[in-house]
């Protein structure tokens, strides 16, 4: 993979007005189009089947959308939401937090991947020299690169001190959006974005809410809701059996016959599906 050195005019405009912009940037493969709406996505690197599930859903219905995905080639969230943007058909850029030799580019794991974003379109960028290995110090500085180039920052499970925490305080300091996906309360891997969202973050409980967030004007895509409806799983079923009519959550989930964490993060994923919506206290279908 060749490695690019910018000159400042190729610098993505919303990187020069953040604080502290970059001296230095390296790439290697093509900057996506300054025309595309940058959304950052982070999360986990110990994610739940939870956490995956609502990263590909929500990427997946952000296809044939002019958004390109930002992340930073961490294990778990990050990977997640390169490969499937990879597999949609969206650009993604991929901010490591170290250099972009091969030999120095953190986690060596994920240095196929990287090829694999490249080869699909995307970029890696970076400010550190290439030969640069990944420090303490040097993630937190990617993060404002990663706030900073994106028009929203959507934060998939993250643990009450997680460093993703930092990238929202970062997206809140630039004038960014800070989206986060809510989850239960008995789970440790949500306590960070449940936190984000009573301060004042974005809940995101469907596709729409991240398209409104960017601006975006939706119109309901029926032959999707039937298609969802068809991929539905057994216990999914169960709870459109269910709801014939709109229920209270504490109703719906005593009927539902299951301990009171599984039953909310199934409803959680048929929010994210679009299956169900929850208004004035009731829950009911959409289709």
């Amino acid at each position: 993979m060749q490695i690019r050195k910018l000159e400042k005019k190729e610098f993505p405009k919303a990187l020069l007005e953040i604080p502290q912009p970059p001296e230095n940037l390296y790439v290697i493969g093509e900057l996506p189009s300054q025309n595309l709406i940058h959304l950052c996505v982070v999360g986990s690197r110990k994610y739940t089947s939870y956490g995956r599930e609502c990263c590909e859903k929500i990427i997946s219905g952000l296809k044939g959308y002019p958004i390109a995905i930002v992340s930073g080639l961490a294990l778990g969230i990050d990977a997640i939401a390169h490969k499937k943007a990879l597999s949609v058909g969206l650009k993604t850029l991929v901010f490591p937090g170290s250099g972009l030799s091969p030999s120095a580019m953190y986690p060596k794991t994920n240095v196929g991947l990287a090829e694999e974003i490249v080869q699909g379109g995307g970029c890696l960028i970076s400010e550190f020299e290439p030969s640069f290995k990944a420090t303490l110090w040097s993630f937190g500085k990617r993060n404002r690169l990663m706030a900073g180039i994106s028009k929203a920052v959507l934060i998939i499970e993250a643990e009450d001190k997680s460093g993703k925490l930092i990238t929202a305080r970062l997206a809140t300091e630039y004038n960014r959006d800070v989206l986060a996906i809510p989850g239960s309360i008995f789970s440790s891997n949500t306590k960070g974005t449940n936190r984000l969202i009573r301060q004042g973050a974005t809940p995101i409980t469907c596709v729409e809410d991240v398209l409104e967030a960017l601006g975006f004007e939706i119109k309901k895509d029926k032959e999707k809701q039937k298609t969802l409806f068809l991929d539905l799983l057994p216990e999914e079923k169960r709870v459109v059996e269910i709801l014939r009519n709109p229920t209270p959550r504490d109703e719906l989930i005593q009927a539902m016959k299951m301990p009171t964490p599984e039953a909310n993060a199934i409803l959680s994923v048929m929010e994210i599906k679009e299956l169900i919506k929850e208004e004035l206290g009731e829950i009911r279908k959409t289709f």
